[in-house]
């Protein structure tokens, strides 16, 4: 029985392969600027939620709603002269933590629901104003209002930009959502206390270190190009002093800048850009970098010699984020790394054990884990990264892979 006129099996499973490789190879679930730009009247409020790089934030995010708003609302929110990172939490409130397109707006259940926003998921949005509540009114209306408004809905729903269920949904509202605390004047960068945000949150030990030594102006002059901070907290580095004050003081300095990462890393964005980051110590050939890794929403930092897994948020307002992490953060370039243990001594030949057919090798051992006893980075993080090219796949070639046998049978 012939099933491929004119074809050959090769050639059918070649397209086979070709086919879950092109399914395999695309990680981007949704780019909201891509999807705005197809729009011209939302073209204000697309160009800013790339200033205020909410738009990385947005693409990082499974499930996500975004409330767009023409140019002309956007006109009016422009008019306040707000500070770009002011901005940034007033466009933040119209992120909704959830997935919201048209026809769920209209089966809201008990006719209302209260949803989370990303203005909310910051931690700098007092109260519960960080919060949108959604009601589906009569004559097939929608209003939106943030929680803190006196029940007064002053936006509506408009229509629906573009949906890919349930992951995104862009959605217009008639005008921006009305919010005194995203408006409140929001400190820049620059005028950020770093060592104050550390000590209150369990790490005046790692602040009063980067003071002593000076590491700390590095830390200053890199906030507003974007900062990523990872302090270990008073009980860790109590624990490791010792070792810092055998270092010389420009280990120890260096010791603290690799600490620091020049990009602000939200934690959306640690969670979904695993790999190799380098930190304000790296120098040239001094690579003074560390792997980013995470298992669900544990996230760890692995270094040749220790693996830290954060543990808290002390701040994550772009530009800058600071976590507190529980182990210090060991360059292989300040500490040696673990002995390799000595390999097994070869087994003594047995006269009686069966030889390997000419032609024929034994299947060499496989690759040894890394000095510390875990799976080298570079391979975890390409496990990690196969997940999730994968995962969207999956369901497809296992289709395929019965179709392909179906078909060897029938032949």
């Amino acid at each position: 029985m012939q099933i491929f006129p004119g074809a050959t099996w090769t050639a059918a499973l070649s397209l086979l392969v070709l086919f879950l490789l092109s399914s395999c190879g695309s990680t981007d679930a949704h780019n909201i600027t891509k999807i705005l730009a197809k729009h011209p009247e939302f073209s204000t409020f697309n160009h800013y939620l790339s200033a205020t790089h909410l738009a990385a934030e947005i693409n990082s995010k499974e499930t996500i709603t975004v409330c767009a708003v023409d140019n002309a609302a956007m006109a009016d929110l422009l008019s306040k002269h707000l500070s770009i990172f002011s901005i940034k939490n007033v466009l933040s409130l119209h992120v909704l933590l959830d997935y919201f397109g048209a026809k769920k707006l209209h089966q809201i259940t008990n006719g209302t629901a209260l949803s989370a926003t990303m203005y909310q998921a910051t931690g700098s949005a007092p109260g519960s104003s960080g919060f949108v509540n959604i009601t589906d009114l009569k004559g097939g209306k929608v209003g939106f209002a943030p929680e803190q408004n006196d029940g007064k809905l002053n936006a509506y729903f408009v229509k629906s930009v573009q949906e890919i269920p349930y992951n995104i949904s862009v959605i217009q509202i008639s005008s921006i959502l009305p919010s005194a605390q995203a408006e409140a004047p929001t400190p820049g960068p620059s005028q950020l206390n770093l060592t104050a945000l550390m000590s209150k949150k369990g790490c005046k030990m790692f602040a009063d270190l980067l003071t002593t030594s000076g590491a700390i102006s590095t830390f200053e002059d890199s906030v507003n190009g974007g900062l990523s901070i990872f302090c270990p907290t008073d009980g860790v580095l109590k624990g490791f002093m010792p070792k810092y004050k055998n270092l010389t003081s420009s280990a120890q300095t260096s010791l603290l800048l690799y600490h620091g990462v020049p990009v602000y890393q939200s934690m959306a964005m640690l969670k979904s850009n695993n790999g190799v980051m380098n930190t304000l110590a790296t120098d040239g050939a001094n690579k003074y970098d560390f792997d980013v890794q995470n298992n669900g929403e544990e996230v760890t930092l692995k270094t040749k010699i220790v693996t830290a897994k954060i543990t808290g948020t002390v701040l994550d307002e772009q530009p800058v984020a600071i976590y507190t992490v529980d182990k210090v953060l060991m360059p292989k370039e300040l500490f040696k790394g673990a002995p390799t243990p000595a390999p097994a001594p070869a087994p003594v030949a047995d006269a009686k054990a069966p030889k390997a057919s000419k032609g024929h090798e034994y299947a060499s051992p496989p690759e040894p884990d890394s000095p510390d006893g875990q799976p080298a980075a570079d391979q975890t993080a390409a496990d990690s990264n196969g997940s999730v090219r994968f995962n969207g796949a999956r369901s497809i070639a296992v289709f395929l892979s019965v179709w392909l046998g179906a078909l060897l049978l029938a032949k």
